[in-house]
């Protein structure tokens, strides 16, 4: 079904199949009548609350749900915050995006309020995912309850869900690829969703709720593959937000379970392009979807209906990317002979790890260079981690124990899953260019993984 925002989505299936249960949490569940019911009396509240702006640090449960769809039926801007992330960026991020209201953990909320703002005057609608930027001002790419209802109905289109099936939702709902693909994929086609129990249940939460469908990304998948946690009656996995090795899809298809690689960005509200049979890799472009390939191999994508309004108060960067309606990714790929896109590489400095996580290098290594005083220092993936790799002689001490005393307060800035988990010492020269650019392919085959 193609529901054009949230209300649609939630009086339909109300309506339609008012006592099929629609969130699965641990303690408690609600059939999509009691999820709209729940829904429209928040939405009062949050209508005579004077506010204006919700930003919402996620727990993925059944309250949390209601809280994101009640705070956009009210006409409140809506900001997805990471309540793992470290206070002091929380902080900014609540003055940049102007929050005046916090939902989520009580007392994270109390540290936190003496930072709300005055609000906003024009946030109806507006829904603010980050993408995976390095400092405390991550851009805030500006999406809308049709954009991201729009893109279920894309997915859906291409790999549809049957409201008999249960979709696992294990991912954050403050990353898009978990919003979409975890939460408004299911409840687009009238299916249940289960709402995982965080990182600390991962060992047990498919075997608890015994989905049908789940959406992972490829580092979750390798783990649970590792731990064998798939339970049996599930017959699809939804893999996205990374690179996903061969071996992982190979141990899905040797289960009998059927897998299909999506590929998406937040600036389209998430996916564009899914596998949906034979090789994971040959992507079908979705519905509304037009994908060409430049000269270069960048993929330009044109998404009338899921693309960004742009980045929150950042036009400079918006005009940078999106000229015209038409989207410049920075991912590189090619179209097959049966005109299946397949994904080759990155135009932009981009490191991105197995759970989606990315590292923007030209910002990164920059802060590097300024702390340690040598531009002679490039940061690589080694075990699908962030590894700095130094020439020696080029600071003052080449010690590991001093540099990393160093770099701490940069580190302590950043996302766990972006801190730097080794310091190699090199005695050659780094590998560059005639023009004098890092050859990060060559380094990172030399660093290699740990033996």
């Amino acid at each position: 079904m193609r529901f054009y925002g949230f209300a649609d989505l939630l009086g339909y299936w109300a309506t339609q199949s008012p006592d099929r249960i629609a969130l699965r949490g641990e303690r408690e569940s609600y059939s999509y009548a009691e999820l709209q019911r729940r829904v429209l009396e928040r939405t009062k509240q949050l209508q005579n609350s004077g506010k204006t702006c919700l930003g919402l640090l996620s727990d993925g449960s059944p309250k949390c749900v209601v809280e994101l769809f009640a705070a956009n039926m009210a006409g409140l801007q809506l900001v997805l915050l990471d309540e793992g992330a470290p206070e002091a960026v929380l902080r900014g991020l609540i003055a940049y995006t102007d929050i005046d209201l916090l939902w989520g953990d009580p007392e994270l909320c109390e540290e936190l309020k003496g930072n709300l703002t005055q609000g906003v005057t024009d946030g109806a609608r507006k829904i603010l995912f980050f993408t995976s930027g390095t400092t405390e001002r991550a851009k805030a790419v500006v999406l809308t309850d049709t954009s991201l209802c729009q893109s279920a109905f894309n997915g859906s289109e291409k790999l549809p869900l049957q409201p008999e099936d249960c979709l696992m939702c294990m991912l954050p709902l403050g990353h898009v690829f978990g919003f979409v693909c975890g939460l408004l994929w299911g409840l687009s086609c009238g299916a249940t969703v289960a709402l995982g129990r965080g990182a600390r249940h991962y060992l047990d939460d498919l075997k608890f709720y015994r989905p049908t469908a789940v959406s992972l990304v490829p580092r979750l998948l390798g783990f649970l593959l590792q731990q064998n946690c798939l339970n049996e009656e599930l017959r699809l996995i939804l893999v996205g937000a990374g690179d996903c090795p061969p071996q992982l899809l190979q141990a899905v298809q040797a289960r009998g379970i059927r897998l299909s690689f999506g590929y998406g960005l937040t600036e389209t509200s998430s996916g564009v392009a899914i596998s949906v049979g034979g090789d994971p890799y040959a992507m079908e472009v979705c519905p509304d979807d037009t994908i060409t390939i430049a000269d270069d191999g960048e993929i330009l994508i044109a998404a009338p209906t899921c693309m960004m309004q742009g980045y929150y108060k950042w036009p400079q960067y918006t005009e940078e990317v999106l000229r015209h309606g038409i989207l410049s990714t920075g991912d590189l790929g090619y179209f097959d002979a049966d005109g299946r896109l397949h994904i080759t590489g990155r135009k932009k400095d981009i490191l991105v790890m197995g759970d989606g996580t990315k590292i923007f290098l030209p910002e990164y290594e920059a802060g590097l260079m300024r702390i340690l005083g040598t531009t002679e220092l490039a940061v690589v993936l080694r075990d699908d981690r962030p590894v700095l790799v130094l020439e020696n002689g080029k600071t003052e001490s080449s010690d590991r124990n001093t540099l990393w005393q160093k770099l701490r307060p940069m580190m302590e800035q950043l996302p766990r899953g972006q801190q730097l988990t080794d310091i190699l010492i090199t005695e050659d020269p780094l590998p560059r260019t005639a023009s004098g650019k890092i050859k990060r392919w060559e380094l990172q085959q030399k660093v290699g993984t740990r033996t």
